[in-house]
């Protein structure tokens, strides 16, 4: 049905890549097989190759390998990279953009969805190093098969052990057959701030880092809805199977957003646009002086409020916006969800450390005609999978109109 990139690394539990790669056949996919030097000293390539009925690939280097750029080409094919056992080398080097084998270079070509089977020690596990660095893929859309608890090869008793076979072949079968209101859909993000240019060198802008909207983003994605994030400027990494477009200003959001938004089926404005920007900007850098400086500031287009307006009587699409206010954010939000003629709006409260700007973490009050729903502090990614529950109940209701 597919074809599966299968990564096996260096670690006792690369013989139980065997069995995930006959489970993955017996589901009707096909398995290209990739072993690390290191786990070749697990397993052998033949192994593989009986039970592929392919060549295992085990050296980028190896003659032919390079005759089609192979990398590139099964990079092409693949429809899911997945990586079982995954080391804590191997995470580091995905997370971190390291392509000295044949198993990582692939990893940066494909536009494939990425699944990972940790495998390693306790410690390891749970060494600050490997956390940060699955926090980075996560936040790429990776996904990973939670490792299992019980006896380990170095003796140990704990969590580090790779799951079973059969539970990563169902985790891979299920990332390659999305179901939900939001397969095959359109889906529109945005994310960040932006920044309105004063000069050359300045800028007017806000504390939005993007990761709220990227955290959508990467859960819409692996719900199988084709999404595109406009996102202004941000530090985060593209997420993977996303279209990404940068933007710098409102109005470039506004373009972007309405470029793509009219055929989408569910549009979420999570970006901090700014609500004015300068009516000229300097040509190269204003000198400083001792006298005040004034600007004259104009009103940005409100993209929110345009699309709420655009959307013609019995539209299917389904408008999500946000709000970001300090103290009780739910009043703001329920009179804008009616003026902006939204169909449900996520409110926080910019004010609180845990929640708001450039925090990991958030607490949102989802309010929509039906009422307003608190959804308690939770990790980003937790609170996108939320938002997009409640969204996947208003593309329901809206197709049965």
């Amino acid at each position: 049905m597919a074809m599966i990139v299968l990564g096996v690394c260096g670690g006792i539990g690369a013989y139980k890549a065997v069995e995930v790669a006959r489970g993955l056949q017996k589901r009707g996919h096909e398995v290209a097989a990739i072993m690390t030097r290191s786990a070749r000293r697990f397993v052998g390539p033949v192994t593989f190759e009986a039970i592929t009925r392919r060549r295992v690939i085990t050296d980028q280097f190896a003659e032919g390998t390079n005759s089609d750029i192979e990398h590139i080409s099964l990079a092409t094919n693949a429809a899911l990279l997945l990586v079982a056992p995954a080391t804590a080398n191997v995470i580091g080097k995905f997370a971190h953009g390291i392509a000295d084998d044949f198993l990582t270079s692939l990893y940066l070509a494909t536009r494939a969805p990425v699944l990972m089977a940790p495998a390693m020690n306790t410690n390891m596990l749970e060494h600050e190093a490997v956390r940060a660095n699955m926090a980075v893929l996560r936040a790429r859309g990776i996904r990973f098969v939670e490792p299992g608890e019980g006896y380990l090869a170095c003796g140990w008793i704990g969590k580090g052990r790779l799951a079973e076979p059969e539970d990563v072949v169902e985790m891979a079968d299920a990332m390659l057959r999305p179901s939900g209101a939001l397969a095959g859909k359109l889906v529109v993000v945005t994310a960040g701030p932006t920044y309105e240019d004063i000069d050359d060198v300045r800028y007017i802008g806000n504390r939005s880092s993007g990761k709220m909207g990227y955290a959508l983003a990467v859960e819409a994605s692996r719900r199988g809805a084709r999404v595109v994030l406009v996102s202004g400027p941000s530090s985060l990494a593209a997420p993977q199977n996303v279209e990404l477009i940068r933007v710098r200003s409102a109005a470039e959001m506004h373009a972007a957003v309405m470029a793509h938004a009219r055929s989408a089926d569910l549009t979420i404005m999570a970006a901090a646009v700014a609500d004015y920007t300068p009516r000229r900007r300097a040509g190269g850098k204003l000198e400083k002086s001792d006298e005040p400086m004034s600007l004259d500031l104009v009103r940005t287009p409100d993209i929110l409020a345009g699309l709420g307006q655009a959307r013609a009587s019995g539209d299917p699409q389904v408008l999500i916006g946000f709000a970001a206010e300090s103290g009780d954010p739910a009043v703001r939000a329920r009179e804008k969800l009616v003026r902006k003629r939204a169909d449900m709006i996520v409110a926080n409260d910019i004010t609180r450390d845990d929640a708001g700007f450039d925090a990991d973490t958030n607490e949102v009050t989802l309010v929509t005609a039906d009422g307003d729903e608190l959804v308690p502090v939770a990790s980003k990614a937790q609170i996108a999978g939320i938002i997009l529950d409640r969204a996947e109940t208003l593309l329901s209701r809206v197709a049965t109109r």
